[in-house]
C-alpha cells in the first residue's frame, strides 16, 4: 500500500473516531445515568484525543511524493 493511501485511511479512521466521540457525548449527556454516563464520556474523550493525534500526524507528516 502506498504512503499516500495509508495516510488517507488514517485520516478516514480519524473522522470515524470523531463520529464515535460525538455519538458517545450525546448519549452520555442526554440518555445515560450513573456509571454509564461517566463511561460513555470517558470513551468519547478518548476517541476525540486519538482522532486529534491522528489528524496532527497526517497534517504534519507532509506531502507524499509518489
Amino acid at each position: 500500500m502506498s504512503p499516500a493511501l495509508m495516510k488517507m485511511w488514517i485520516a478516514l479512521a480519524s473522522m470515524g473516531f470523531m463520529f464515535v466521540a460525538i455519538i458517545s457525548i450525546y448519549f452520555s449527556r442526554f440518555k445515560m445515568k450513573g456509571f454509564l454516563k461517566i463511561a460513555f464520556a470517558a470513551i468519547a474523550y478518548f476517541f476525540m484525543i486519538l482522532a486529534g493525534l491522528l489528524i496532527v500526524f497526517v497534517v504534519f507528516s507532509g506531502p507524499v511524493n509518489e
